[in-house]
């Protein structure tokens, strides 16, 4: 009789989707523009405006509210600290975008489109769609994408190396979108290598060299800080010197610098060091003090459950990392697998202390037994109907199970009583069972209908952000329906086979209850005493 729940349950649990939180369509959309590394500010505005504009145009006409953008990074000599920026250069850029709610745009289907008309309009240039609303980025703990892998080792060549394998691996995951790198690993650089005998000979040196080329590129304010005060408002001022941009732009130019002003004999940069192009790292990542090399991706078409079992395959494809190397998945991942667990851990628990208490309750550990037998029906009614709506198992529809089951268990136990007084009354367990579901019926099916009828309005989804709380309701209808079903059909034959071979005296162990079996041992020791003093 429970081996059908249970094969439902086992067989067909798996096909549910997983995930924190559903996927709310908030009306904006959050964009990650990375212009080819090493591009100006300027060139980077110009070509986030150009995004925006295509953005605008494939919305249609009235159908974006508002843009803002983010675009590059302030200059070295601007006195802030920059760990609080949301870009790694002046080659990137932050566009958000607020569409109208009367567009009937979805934004997740607004994204494909994107993802497929922008790149070959922006070639060289890479894009990334974050989360826009808050509930996500907070449930990506930190992460800017719900896919996050970072690979840490103490060689940052040996990380980025496997992470190159990982990252061939996760291409061929088609759920995966916008994979790409979140730090430039290869920022265009002007490598300067000094020749110290020469520079000896004429009188410089390698700090003297360095002074001269990041006063002349940068500020003089990382090599003397200068302040002239207002003698009128007594305000500091910062005074900086600096070479226009416009006169360092090519190898010849920086060889020019000076790099011992007022020298007799006026060397140059070129004259001291060899010049030329190169690559660094132009943003260092760190995890418990290791350098860490992070891959980023999206997920579109599939839950996070299905991917993130393809994520683990693709991972251990990659082969055996290099000694001192760990691969670590970071985003919704990790807190998805752990909230899920914890909420069945629970889940179970609850049923366990239900058990006892009942078990306490009726006095009886079959009574208990025949109540908690309609909780599988539940579990069966809310997949069949996450299934139906294609909604994924997350912490709303976790919610909306206990809340059915808790209400299952509390018809089952209306039931239970009636039908025991029944067959206490002297009939047989068949037709206690019967009797008692025609008596509690109507309860039973006011209470549910009830429930299930104020839930409608909220697994519709209706309104904005209303798909938030969709699965709790589904969850509650789908339980309740099956929960109802088992509770008034299957419920009195479980109990009219648990108790067909039951007796009618209580296990109460007080020798004043009437039905007790002590009653009848203590009546039947006093019944010869009475005789002997009559």
């Amino acid at each position: 009789m429970w081996l059908r729940p249970l094969l439902v349950i086992v067989l067909v649990g798996p096909f549910l989707g997983r995930e924190i939180f559903p996927q709310v369509s908030s009306g904006q959309l959050l964009l990650r523009f990375r212009a080819p590394i090493g591009s100006r500010v300027e060139a980077t505005e110009r070509l986030s405006l150009d995004v925006l504009r295509s953005i605008e145009k494939a919305a249609g006409p009235g159908n974006v509210t508002i843009t803002l953008g983010y675009v590059g990074a302030p200059p070295p000599n601007y006195p802030i600290n920059t760990i609080y920026l949301w870009t790694s250069g002046q080659h990137e850029a932050v566009l958000r975008v607020a569409l109208n709610p009367d567009s009937k745009i979805r934004v997740d289907e607004f994204e494909n489109q994107l993802r497929k008309s922008l790149p070959p309009r922006f070639p060289g240039c890479q894009f990334s769609f974050e989360a826009a609303d808050i509930v996500t980025q907070i449930m990506n703990f930190g992460a800017a994408t719900p896919v996050e892998i970072n690979v840490s080792g103490p060689d940052l060549g040996a990380s980025r190396a496997f992470a190159e394998k990982v990252r061939g691996e996760l291409a061929q995951v088609h759920a995966l979108r916008d994979l790409q790198y979140d730090e430039p690993l290869d920022y265009p650089s002007v490598d300067v290598n000094i020749d110290r005998e020469r520079a000896g000979q004429l009188g410089v040196t390698a700090a003297g060299v360095g002074r001269s080329f990041l006063a002349a590129t940068s500020s003089s304010r990382f090599v003397i800080p200068n302040y002239w005060a207002d003698p009128k408002s007594g305000v500091g001022y910062q005074v900086q010197v600096q070479v226009p941009q416009s006169e360092m732009a090519s190898i010849q130019d920086v060889e020019h610098i000076p790099v011992t002003p007022g020298s007799a004999s006026h060397p140059l940069l070129g004259d001291v060091a060899q010049v030329s192009y190169g690559n660094v790292v132009g943003e260092y990542h760190r995890l418990n003090g290791q350098r860490i090399v992070t891959l980023t991706a999206n997920v579109s078409g599939q839950d996070l459950g299905r991917v993130s079992k393809q994520l683990d395959a693709a991972i251990n494809r990659a082969g055996v990392p290099p000694r001192g190397v760990k691969v670590n998945v970071r985003g919704q991942i990790g807190p998805m697998k752990q909230t899920l667990s914890s909420l069945g851990v629970g889940l179970l628990l609850a049923v366990l202390v239900i058990f006892l208490l009942l078990a306490a309750n009726f006095q009886s550990m079959k009574l208990a037994f025949v109540v908690l037998s309609t909780i599988p029906a539940v579990v069966c009614g809310v997949i069949f109907m996450l299934l139906i709506t294609r909604t994924t198992l997350n912490v709303q529809s976790f919610m909306g199970a206990i809340m059915a089951i808790g209400v299952a268990v509390a018809n089952a136990i209306l039931l239970i009583i009636f039908a025991e007084e029944h067959r206490r009354a002297g009939n047989t367990s068949s037709v206690a069972a019967i009797r008692g579901a025609q008596t509690r019926m109507r309860p039973i099916l006011m209470t549910s209908m009830a429930m299930i009828a104020g839930m409608v309005p909220m697994a519709l989804g209706l309104g904005e952000g209303a798909q938030q709380t969709a699965p709790l309701g589904r969850a509650v209808i789908g339980g309740l329906s099956f929960a109802t079903a088992a509770t008034l059909l299957i419920l009195p034959l479980v109990f009219s086979m648990v108790q067909e071979r039951a007796g009618v005296k209580s296990p109460s162990l007080d020798p004043e209850d009437p039905q007790s079996a002590f009653a009848g041992q203590q009546t039947g020791n006093q019944n010869p005493l009475q005789g002997e003093a009559l």
